[in-house]
């Protein structure tokens, strides 16, 4: 067997921190910047307990700060409800079968005008 060859300090280091590196979801990152807003702890005291960086901290603070800025001047890019998704779903529905209500009189007229036009010239 092949022994391995020893790292250097810094390549172990990137190495513990790629697989030590923490994902925080939604819920997560907005439960902590409230806590900061809150003001009821220091930043650095909700940073250290929650093993983050304050510039991490800041960053979120100012996502969602722009985030509730966007939304209050009328922002409206958001998820439709379902009462939405499903009138339009349907309003879709019936236009796709009125599209092809009208193809269909539109060929049978169309075959009827072409017959009309061969029994002319028979007569």
């Amino acid at each position: 067997m092949k022994e391995k060859e020893p790292k250097n300090a810094e390549a172990v280091i990137k190495d513990i921190r790629r697989r030590t590196k923490r994902k925080f979801s939604s819920e997560e990152k907005i439960r902590i910047v409230i806590s900061g807003l809150r003001g009821d702890e220091s930043i650095n005291t909700i940073c250290r307990k929650e093993g983050i960086a304050p510039a991490l901290y800041y960053r979120w603070s100012k996502d969602f700060i722009e985030a509730g800025k966007r939304r209050l001047n009328g922002d409206t890019l958001r998820e439709a409800n379902t009462d939405e998704v499903n009138q339009i779903r349907n309003e879709n529905a019936e236009l796709k079968n009125l599209v092809a209500e009208l193809m269909l009189k539109n060929r049978t007229l169309k075959k009827s005008m072409n017959g009309l036009e061969s029994n002319s010239t028979d007569i």
